[in-house]
């Protein structure tokens, strides 16, 4: 209501008594062709940007939602894209915030995301057929990446679009996007030497998992070119419960070798080690130095002393998301590709 207390006036696009929002109400309502209005829908890259900005502007007040059924037997797509995520335990939300950064990456486009879990003891190459055969969506977004990951294989085979979080040992054939792990084992071992830590251990991620071997790499051939001490913390890795970890730890430490320098490649594995090696008497920066990997603010707030490197989880869902637009939209271009690095002189 107006302060003269009449009635205001609506000043987005309305609709006729009774109409259905379809294309043809958009076409009419912005002076363009429904061709125009439907490409710009689907971000056609000869539409320009401010013109997909108001189509996407007008269908948003009119509430217009494509017909699924009809844009199936019009183009063969389902404008649906798959995450496939293991049902694994995630202490600290990591999965959560990939999921919202990928939603975001396909806001205000005609995509619509589903979750396809699957459990760690099931195949993993159950959800992957099940989609392709079915053709329940238009691409998928994996990880837990492999290096001979056996659904890659199979997807390039059959040629459906995918993007991989995480590299695979043909990976310049596909579209991925990845932290170079590589380059976070080298440059924990040497923070910690640079503390003069000479017994460093980490908590790798899965040595069947391709960044669990470049991380275990790096650390490897930089404690070798510094003179100092690696293991991988035998009996759990970073993907284990909380008890297998405790476990793993006490050994080390009961040690006369104790290790002085820790690796955490996830915010739950450094918490507990750091809670385990406590708990045992030893303190943080004096007894022992912490380097961890995360991709969620929280260890700042844990505990003073540990040495953060940030993996910007936002920027991989995102740049994931675009990727698998592309495979489906150009599927003949060349895959997009990135590998995010570590700042190599940064300082702790």
């Amino acid at each position: 209501m107006t302060k003269s207390g009449t009635p205001d006036t609506p000043t987005g696009p309305t609709l006729e008594s009774g109409e259905r929002p379809t294309l043809k109400t958009i076409a009419r309502l912005s002076g363009l062709a429904v061709p125009t209005v439907s490409r710009a829908l689907a971000d056609a890259p000869d539409i320009g940007k401010d013109t997909k900005a108001r189509i996407r502007d007008i269908a948003r007040q009119i509430g217009y939602r494509p017909n699924r059924a009809g844009v199936r037997l019009r183009t063969g797509r389902t404008n649906v894209i798959s995450m496939v995520m293991s049902t694994e335990h995630d202490m600290m939300n990591h999965t959560a915030r990939l999921i919202s950064s990928v939603s975001s990456g396909i806001r205000h486009t005609p995509y619509h995301m589903i979750i396809t879990p699957y459990f760690p003891d099931e195949d993993p190459m159950v959800p992957i057929r099940y989609i392709v055969e079915t053709g329940s969506a238009d691409g998928l977004i994996i990880n837990q990446i492999e290096p001979e990951d056996p659904r890659v294989k199979y997807l390039m085979e059959n040629k459906f679009p995918f993007v991989t979080h995480g590299r695979t040992a043909m990976c310049d054939q596909h579209a991925y996007f990845d932290y170079d792990n590589t380059a976070f084992g080298a440059l924990a071992v040497r923070a910690l030497a640079a503390r003069g830590r000479t017994r460093i251990a980490m908590l790798a991620p899965p040595l069947t998992q391709t960044y669990g071997q470049n991380m275990v790499g790096g650390a490897t051939q930089a404690a070798a070119e510094l003179g100092v001490s690696f293991q991988v913390i035998p009996g759990a890795d970073a993907h284990c419960d909380n008890p297998v970890i405790e476990q793993a730890m006490g050994p080390l430490y009961a040690s006369d070798t104790p290790p002085d320098g820790l690796i955490a490649s996830s915010i739950g594995g450094c918490v507990t080690m750091i809670s385990s090696v406590e708990a045992l008497g030893n303190q943080l920066t004096q007894d022992f130095d912490m380097v961890a990997k995360e991709a969620i603010t929280f260890l700042r707030r844990y505990r003073a002393g540990i040495m953060i490197v940030d993996e910007d989880i936002d920027h991989a869902g995102n740049f994931l998301a675009r990727a698998l637009m592309h495979r489906i939209s150009s599927p003949a271009e060349p895959p997009m590709q990135h590998l995010a690095r570590p700042d190599p002189d940064m300082t702790f």
